[in-house]
């Protein structure tokens, strides 16, 4: 059974991470792209390290191990640092709607990973249906139009390997098998991705002079960097090291529908008919997934129900260990 903190980090990162595309897309208006997710890591990793110096005591803290030093570069390089880079540049040449949904291939390419290198996660065929609902759900809220997914190539590209840097960065998460807490975890993590942002801001001849600073800058900057990004980071990263990396992306399915509402809501979007019936699409699929959703071991040669009781002891486990760390 999901327990209550499951469900409570899933809402909490779905819904601050959905406001994302929101943020940006104010934001990219007056900052370049790559300094805009480089600022964005530094205000995190400001409010993150702070809390994790207070909180958690020195032996906390320190990585010990070389699956926390892997855990930390995974999270900075490949989840958050290269991810977000791609994204926000990706997003120069596409509409949000078209982004939100190739970004949504994220949890499609999870099980990819996963196969290769994780022997305890695998998808169940309900789990891939329940996947593809959710998808087509998607596809139902951005509702893009076709001719856009068929041109400006280049930013569909940057936008599709932007999403695969995340689902390769919470597979390695899980692959490094660290003993650090998620939140420690990302605190060490973030000012990774923004040295790997800024250098990046650096080499693609970016200036901080272009950088117009409205109010609307600085509101878009402190919301990704705040509430999208060290809060949101908490939630997700916990959530992760609980339901491991094939049902923690599961929450890029939402995503696009916060992002539609908050669209509305904030930048005046409308919401056509097809939207809501994409939201009813979405809202099935995770049904349909909640009635067995990602059997572990299941599909693997030889497994029997020994395996599988066993493999149900681990997962159970790792939510224990989950909320003690958190």
């Amino acid at each position: 059974m999901i327990s209550r903190r499951t469900v409570a980090l899933a809402a909490v990162a779905s819904v601050l991470l959905g406001g994302t595309f929101v943020g940006a897309k104010a934001g990219l208006s007056y900052l370049p792209p790559l300094l805009f997710v480089a600022l964005r890591f530094d205000i995190a990793a400001v409010v993150l390290l702070g809390y994790v110096v207070v909180t958690r005591s020195r032996d906390e803290l320190l990585p010990q191990t070389r699956g926390d030093v892997l855990g930390i570069l995974s999270t900075g390089l490949f989840a958050l640092g290269l991810a977000n880079a791609l994204i926000f540049v990706g997003q120069q040449s596409a509409t949000s709607a078209v982004a939100a949904i190739i970004f949504s291939l994220n949890p499609i390419l999870t099980p990819v990973f996963a196969a290769f290198l994780l022997s305890d996660e695998r998808l169940s065929a309900r789990g891939g249906l329940g996947m593809a609902i959710g998808l087509l759900g998607v596809g139902l809220v951005v509702s893009p139009d076709p001719a856009m997914l068929l041109s400006g190539g280049i930013g569909k590209l940057i936008l599709f390997a932007g999403a695969t840097s995340a689902a390769l960065g919470s597979v390695l998460i899980r692959w490094s098998d660290g003993g650090l807490s998620s939140t420690v975890r990302t605190a060490w993590a973030l000012p990774v991705a923004a040295a790997l942002c800024h250098s990046l801001s650096i080499g693609m001849g970016e200036s901080a002079a272009t950088a117009v600073w409205s109010p609307t800058a600085i509101a878009a900057l402190l919301y990704v960097g705040i509430f999208a990004g060290a809060i949101a980071y908490i939630a997700y990263f916990g959530l992760l090291d609980v339901t491991g990396a094939i049902q923690a992306n599961l929450i890029f399915y939402v995503v696009p529908v916060v992002s539609t509402l908050g669209g509305w809501a904030v930048l005046g979007e409308a919401i056509t008919p097809t939207a809501v019936a994409g939201f009813l699409t979405i809202f099935t699929g995770f049904v349909v997934l909640g009635s067995e959703s990602v059997d572990i071991r299941e599909v693997l040669p030889g497994s029997t129900a020994e395996t599988d009781t066993v493999s149900e002891s681990l997962r159970i486990g790792d939510e224990r260990r989950g909320f003690e760390s958190d």
